[in-house]
Order: C-alpha cells, then sequence, then structure tokens
C-alpha cells in the first residue's frame, strides 16, 4: 500500500505538468483567440453585423495565425527565441499539410522544433570557429527549421489530419446522439484536481475551433468554462454552510462567476467530498440545455466568467446559453443543498483549513505537507531561508499564470503596498517562473512543481486565494525584519 501512496503524487504531478505544457502554448495566446471569436461574432453573415469584406479575416486567422502563434510559444516553452522560430517553421509544414485548422499538430510541431535545435546547439556549442557564431546560429535554425517543416508536411499533417476527422467525428456522434453532456461526469472531477487548463485549453480549445470553423459555434467551448456549477455549489455554501465557508462564499461567488476563476470553489467541493455529485449534476444539466437548444460559443471563453461567455456567444445563441448556465447553477444549487442538509462533515464543517487537508489525503500528499501548513513551521518544510531583508521579488504561480495567481498576487500586492514594503509581487505561470524571484507562493498542489522548476527560491504553500493566512504571516515577517 505504501509504494502505491508514494506513487500516486508523481503520476498526478506528471498529468498536471502535461497538462500544463498543452495548456501554456494556449494561454499566452488566449487574446488572439478571443479577437477571431469576437470578429466571428460580429461580421459572419449570421452575426451581431454582418459584413463581407471583414468577414474575409476569420478563415486566415483560424487557418495560419492561431496555430503559428501556438506553435511559436511551445517553442519558446522548450528553448526560448531560437526555440520558437524554429517551432514556427515547422508548424507551417503541418498547417499546409493538412486540411482542417492544425491546432494538435501545432501543439507537436512547436515543442519538437524548440527540442531539436536545443539538441543541435548543445552538438556545435564547442565546436563553432570565432567569428563564425552568427553564420552557423543562423544557418542551423534554418536547416532544422526547413527540415522539419517538410516532415511535418508529409508526415505529421496527414497523420493530425486523420486524427482531427477522428476525433470530429467522435464529438459530432455524441452530439447527434445528445450524449455530450456525459463529458461532465468526467471534466468536473478532473476540474477538482486542477486539471481544468489541461481539459480546457489543451482538448476541448483546439475541438472547438475547429467546430466553429465551420458551423459558426460550438458547445464544447462551454463544457468547462460554464459557471453555473461552481456558482451553484457556492450560493448553496452561502445559504446553508457554516462557519468561515459561509463567510467567504459570496466574495467566492464574485470571484467565480464574475471573475471567472473557477479554481476558488475547488476547497469548498473538498470540504465535502459529496459534493462532486452537484457540480456533476449541474454540468450535465447545463450542457444538456445547450445540447437540445442548439447553441454553441464562437471562441473560447476565457476566463470562465459569464461576462465572458456572453461575449463569445452569437447572437442567436446568447439567449440559450443564459438559460443553460442559469439551469446547471440551479442543479448544482438543489443537489448541494441536499448533500448538505442530509449528511454531516465529520471534520468540523465549514472549516476551509480542514478542506484543505482532505484535499491533501485525497490526492495522495504526504502528511509532512498539512504540517507545513499549519502555522510557523510552514517556512521551514517549505525552504526558509535567511536573509529575508534583501527579498525584492515574490511571485504567485499556478498552472497558467493568469487565474488564480493573478488573484492572490492582486491580494498579496495590496498587504504588501499597505506595509509600505519595497518588494515587487507578481504572478506567472509554473513554466515560466522567472530565475530572480526570491519567494514563489502556490497552491499546495502545485508546489512540488514549482520546486522542481525554480528549487533555490524559498516556497510558500497557500490554500484559499481568497483568505489565507500565509499572506499576513509573510508580511509580518518582512516587515519585522
Amino acid at each position: 500500500m505504501s509504494e502505491v501512496a508514494q506513487t500516486r503524487p508523481s503520476v498526478r504531478v506528471r498529468v498536471q505538468r502535461l497538462g500544463s505544457h498543452l495548456s501554456g502554448m494556449i494561454m499566452p495566446n488566449i487574446g488572439a483567440f478571443i479577437a477571431w471569436g469576437l470578429i466571428t461574432a460580429f461580421f459572419i453573415p449570421t452575426g451581431w453585423t454582418p459584413n463581407a469584406d471583414l468577414a474575409k479575416l476569420v478563415t486566415p486567422m483560424i487557418t495560419y495565425l492561431l496555430p503559428l502563434l501556438i506553435g511559436y510559444t511551445g517553442g519558446k516553452l522548450v528553448y526560448g527565441d531560437r526555440g520558437a522560430v524554429v517551432g514556427a517553421a515547422a508548424t507551417i509544414g503541418v498547417i499546409v499539410g493538412s486540411s482542417v485548422p492544425m491546432f494538435l499538430g501545432a501543439m507537436i510541431m512547436g515543442p519538437l522544433g524548440g527540442y531539436c535545435i536545443k539538441q543541435v546547439d548543445k552538438l556545435f556549442k564547442e565546436r563553432i570557429p570565432n567569428g563564425f557564431e552568427m553564420l552557423i546560429n543562423n544557418f542551423s535554425a534554418g536547416i532544422v527549421g526547413a527540415a522539419l517543416g517538410i516532415f511535418a508536411f508529409f508526415l505529421i499533417g496527414p497523420a493530425v489530419n486523420s486524427l482531427s476527422h477522428w476525433l470530429a467525428s467522435g464529438v459530432n456522434f455524441l452530439i447527434s446522439h445528445n450524449l455530450i453532456p456525459l463529458a461532465n461526469i468526467f471534466i468536473e472531477p478532473a476540474k477538482v484536481l486542477f486539471l481544468n487548463n489541461a481539459i480546457g485549453n489543451g482538448i476541448l480549445v483546439p475541438l472547438g475551433a475547429e467546430q466553429a470553423k465551420t458551423a459558426g459555434k460550438s458547445i464544447l467551448f462551454l463544457l468547462e468554462a460554464n459557471p453555473g456549477p461552481g456558482f451553484g455549489l457556492l450560493l448553496a455554501y452561502w445559504v446553508f454552510g457554516k462557519g468561515n465557508a459561509r463567510q467567504s462564499a459570496p466574495g467566492a461567488i464574485i470571484i467565480q462567476f464574475l471573475g471567472g476563476i473557477h479554481e476558488i470553489y475547488f476547497p469548498y467541493v473538498l470540504m465535502r467530498p459529496l459534493l462532486i455529485l452537484a457540480v456533476m449534476a449541474g454540468g450535465v444539466a447545463g450542457t444538456f440545455t445547450f445540447s437540445i437548444l442548439h447553441v454553441g460559443l464562437n471562441a473560447a471563453a476565457s476566463p470562465g466568467s459569464i461576462f465572458a461567455v456572453w461575449a463569445m456567444s452569437p447572437k442567436s445563441s446568447i439567449l440559450g446559453v443564459t438559460i443553460g448556465v442559469l439551469v446547471a447553477a440551479a442543479v448544482s444549487f438543489l443537489v448541494s443543498a441536499l448533500i448538505m442538509k442530509t449528511t454531516k462533515d465529520k471534520s468540523a464543517e465549514g472549516d476551509l483549513t480542514a478542506a484543505t487537508s482532505k484535499m491533501e489525503e485525497m490526492k495522495g500528499k504526504k502528511s509532512s505537507v498539512a504540517g507545513a501548513l499549519t502555522g510557523a513551521g510552514a517556512a521551514e518544510a517549505t525552504g526558509h531561508i535567511a536573509g529575508l531583508d534583501q527579498v525584492n521579488k515574490i511571485v504567485f504561480a499556478c498552472d497558467a499564470g493568469m487565474g488564480s495567481s493573478a488573484m492572490g498576487a492582486s491580494i498579496l500586492r495590496n498587504k504588501v503596498k499597505k506595509a509600505d514594503l519595497d518588494v515587487e509581487v507578481t504572478n506567472t505561470s509554473i513554466n515560466n517562473l522567472p530565475a530572480d524571484a526570491d519567494i514563489v507562493l502556490t497552491h499546495k498542489d502545485l508546489t512540488d512543481r514549482a520546486k522542481v522548476k525554480l528549487p533555490n527560491a524559498r516556497h510558500i504553500s497557500v490554500e484559499n486565494f481568497l483568505n489565507s493566512p500565509k499572506y499576513d504571516e509573510l508580511v509580518n515577517e518582512l516587515k519585522n525584519k
């Protein structure tokens, strides 16, 4: 049993790391996806303000711009600017060698391009004669990019093209047989395990974009981004909860439903594990409503805010999308209320700290991590270092670098400012942690990955993004120094 327990965290971390790499190629380019979605929503023949000339932007953006951005970003994640350039060059081969938008192909060729040029640079690093550095560096990147582009054109493009048609056929089968709501049975639990970015940006967004190209909209954009299930759960806590959970629920509702940061409700689910059934039921009900009303979004709604969902809704779908979100919220609220009224939480009901301990147990964490989060011992367990008076940069990191980390950094930044401390507080993704970060704050489920990325920094684990005692502890510690 102990061996199994020890392997579980590593498997989970590997899955999260893969999802992080996938979403890391999409999230920095979400602005471009939204730009394409807005142009589609307004200017196609069925849009809000049809315009035949401006509608010509739609196809080049989804065919060339978005895949190239993904390939460029994927290469950059692996090997900086040189990897980005070679990744983009390799991606153009897969674009031209296929007949569908090559998001999946770009996710393959971008990192592959970065990896290949990285290995070539290692090979020639000590062998370049003086004065020939620029010549060899430029030509090696060009040769590798050209070779990978040709390779992608003849092999990867057709292979991904066939895979995309197969996946699209599977999605269409689910939609035509009204089975697509069953996807939420798997999506909601995966979200609570912090795989929301992997599912949303790594799988649903690319498939949805391909579907939207032909149909003008896609229900797939709504499966993970629907804010209804989380809203219903938090509303039930506000009405039926106790203690700190009830008091923090209104603020969490604003952040989740309006701000689109779904991670805020994950600890509330784990406070009562049975509540996973509530968000699953809400997700299934919402998606079923979207399906029977034949609605979808033009592009990805990111973050999953109701405002982003409305902004990406075509004119013919906005009412149906709103109804589906409300149905999801209502079902989630009713199931949550039923569970909360008929069951007892034996581990201190309403206590978010107890909930995060449950999160550790469910995810196979070692017990020492819990001790690291219970008070003054946190600094020692997370790598306390001397010389706190020299702290210049605090970084709040999350999986994508745009959701919970932005919220946590904003809260901590205000506390640092009020304390009159000359310390920079910023946020980023774990993959892009800067080398000059002195202190790194992450959700406790992501701290292990952050330590691997930046082992020399001090790492602090946070449980509740909205109201973590670690913020005040850190600020007081810095003030005292």
